[in-house]
């Protein structure tokens, strides 16, 4: 399985991969944003917990949501 990714990867154009990378760096940006809103206790906007809580569960499933149409358009 592996090896069936790797050799998708070397057939893409340079610009294929770079757009590769950048796809999967803001999964892992809106994730980890996501959790640091969430779980930061100094949080430098003014926002009740509930709030933080529902903006980052907002921004995790996005990255979610982001993944997924990335999968799905790298198939091919």
């Amino acid at each position: 399985m592996l090896e069936n990714i790797n050799r998708n990867i070397q057939k893409k154009s340079l610009k294929e991969r770079f757009l590769l990378v950048i796809g999967v760096l803001f999964f892992v940006v809106y994730f980890v944003l996501g959790l640091f809103i969430i779980f930061m206790d100094n949080f430098p906007l003014d926002m009740k917990r509930e709030y933080r809580i529902g903006f980052g569960m907002i921004l995790i499933i996005y990255a979610f949501i982001r993944l997924a149409r990335f999968i799905k358009d790298n198939k091919e």
